[in-house]
């Protein structure tokens, strides 16, 4: 049973749709998942974080992977070291810093990168594929007005 199962029609629009939401992303998320562990032999965590330092050619700094990840510091050293041992990202002292670590992505992380990152689009476009450029567009377009509300409402709180 999925998430959108537990929802009936006496439950508000909005609840529904959220949990649709989430089932869609969990059911994407897994054939990504599924692909990569079969085309690849890694794991989406794995390709987060290469992903991460793919857009950081000069490499990041341990702490700053854990944030852009959202994951412990531990979390990102367990990837990271097998990462090192596999030979596709390194590791670079930082000037100043002899307790830092910058880690970056190899030649060789690189290439493998490009083509893991070339599938996971393919497989994304094809998630989409039942629907047509101006729906996408559209629940593109709706879910930028979710998304503001969300962060609007998030520092309406902090404030």
């Amino acid at each position: 049973m999925d998430l959108e199962a537990r929802a009936h029609s006496e439950h508000p629009e909005a609840l529904r749709l959220w949990l649709r939401l989430l089932t869609c992303t969990q059911l994407v998320e897994k054939q990504v998942r599924n692909g990569l562990r079969a085309q690849f032999a890694t794991t989406l965590p794995r390709f987060d974080l290469m992903s991460q330092l793919e857009r950081s050619p000069d490499g990041l700094k341990m702490n700053e992977l854990s944030r852009r990840m959202m994951v412990t510091g531990g979390n990102v050293t367990g990837i990271t070291d097998q990462l090192v041992t596999e030979g596709l990202v390194e590791r670079i002292n930082v000037e100043g810093d002899r307790r830092a670590w910058r880690v970056r992505l190899t030649p060789r992380g690189r290439k493998l990168f490009n083509e893991m990152a070339q599938q996971h689009e393919d497989w994304i476009v094809e998630a989409f594929s039942s629907l047509n450029p101006k729906e996408i567009a559209q629940l593109h377009k709706l879910l930028g007005k979710v998304k503001q509300h969300s962060h609007s409402s998030q520092l309406a709180e902090t404030a």
